[in-house]
C-alpha cells in the first residue's frame, strides 16, 4: 500500500519517545540490548524490574495491537528458522561486542549527537547492508 510508510513513521516516533521517557525519567539511555544483557549477565540487578517491565513492554505491546491490524503485513522475512535463530544471535552478539544496538546509538546516540553513536551506526548499517547482499544475493541463503 501506499501508506505503509505511515505505520514506520508512527512506530519510529513511538520509539524516539520511549527513548526520551527512558531518560528523562531514568537519567540513562534506552538501549535495548543493554537492558536485555544486564538481565542476562546480572549487571542489571539493582533495577530488575525496571528492566524486565520494558522488555514485557517490548514484548506484549505487538502482541495487544495485532487484532488492529486487518490486513496480513509482508515482512519478506525468510521462512528458514535456522536462518533466523543464527540471525538473532549473531545480532546479540554484536550489540554486546559493540556496546550497543539501533536504539542505544541509532535513536538515543545520534539524537544527542554523540560521535560513538554515529560512527556505530554507520558501521552497523553498512554492516547490515554488506550482510544482506552476500547472504541474499551471492549465497542465496535467506
Amino acid at each position: 500500500m501506499q501508506t505503509d510508510w505511515i505505520w514506520g513513521l508512527v512506530g519510529g516516533g513511538l520509539i524516539g519517545m520511549g527513548g526520551a521517557v527512558f531518560l528523562l525519567g531514568n537519567g540513562r539511555i534506552m538501549g535495548a540490548s543493554g537492558i536485555l544483557g544486564g538481565l542476562i549477565d546480572g549487571t542489571g540487578r539493582s533495577n530488575l524490574w525496571e528492566r524486565v517491565a520494558f522488555l514485557a513492554g517490548v514484548v506484549v505491546m505487538p502482541l495487544l495491537l495485532w487484532p488492529l491490524y486487518n490486513v496480513k503485513i509482508d515482512t519478506h522475512l525468510t521462512d528458514k528458522w535456522e536462518v533466523i535463530v543464527v540471525a538473532g544471535l549473531l545480532v546479540g552478539v554484536g550489540t554486546r561486542i559493540a556496546n550497543g544496538c539501533t536504539s542505544g546509538h541509532g535513536v538515543c546516540g545520534i539524537s544527542r549527537f554523540s560521535l560513538r553513536g554515529i560512527v556505530a551506526t554507520v558501521f552497523y548499517i553498512l554492516a547490515g547492508g554488506l550482510t544482506l547482499a552476500l547472504f541474499r544475493h551471492v549465497w542465496g541463503l535467506i
